[in-house]
């Protein structure tokens, strides 16, 4: 009934619990930002079949950066500045992924007028305490680059 609805869900990764009337046949779920329950459910079964989709769902969890100054990810947000949102798009775009150093210096002299070697390591400094809350390291590829990865120590 409202699957124009779920397919936007989907394109934008947003987790999905569908909650199906009594008679309609049960929806194959194969991905796991989704899943289902049958009508009617009580408050505590709901919020707990929430909790279990959220928890599932982490693993395949990226970062995002809204361009007014947020780094969402998961269940939590940290305010970032002009200069660190240009930096973190291009590491939550390669999530996992290794960033060149150069890439990182270019996206930030796009954002100020003067950038140094020592603006970025000042500037990777701040990025790696902001991000720690949210469960995140930022790791060194010492002579290349760096990684956003999940931190190993945040309990999963």
């Amino acid at each position: 009934m409202e699957s124009a609805k779920r397919e936007r869900c989907v394109e934008e990764g947003v987790l999905r619990l569908l909650i199906i009337e009594g008679g309609a046949p049960a929806p194959l779920c194969s991905d796991v930002r989704e899943d289902w329950v049958r009508a009617p459910i009580s408050k505590p079964d709901l919020r707990a079949r929430v909790a279990a989709l959220r928890a599932k769902s982490y693993p395949f969890t990226v970062p995002r950066v809204d361009p007014s100054g947020a780094l969402k990810y998961r269940d939590r947000i940290v305010a970032i500045s002009p200069a660190e949102t240009a930096l973190l798009e291009s590491l939550t775009t390669a999530f996992q992924g290794l960033v060149p150093r150069e890439e990182l210096m270019s996206r930030l002299v796009e954002r100020q007028a003067c950038s140094t070697r020592n603006a970025l390591d000042l500037h990777i400094m701040r990025i790696r305490r902001r991000i720690r809350p949210l469960g995140l390291t930022l790791q060194t590829a010492w002579g290349r680059g760096y990684i956003l990865e999940h931190a190993t120590d945040a309990g999963e």
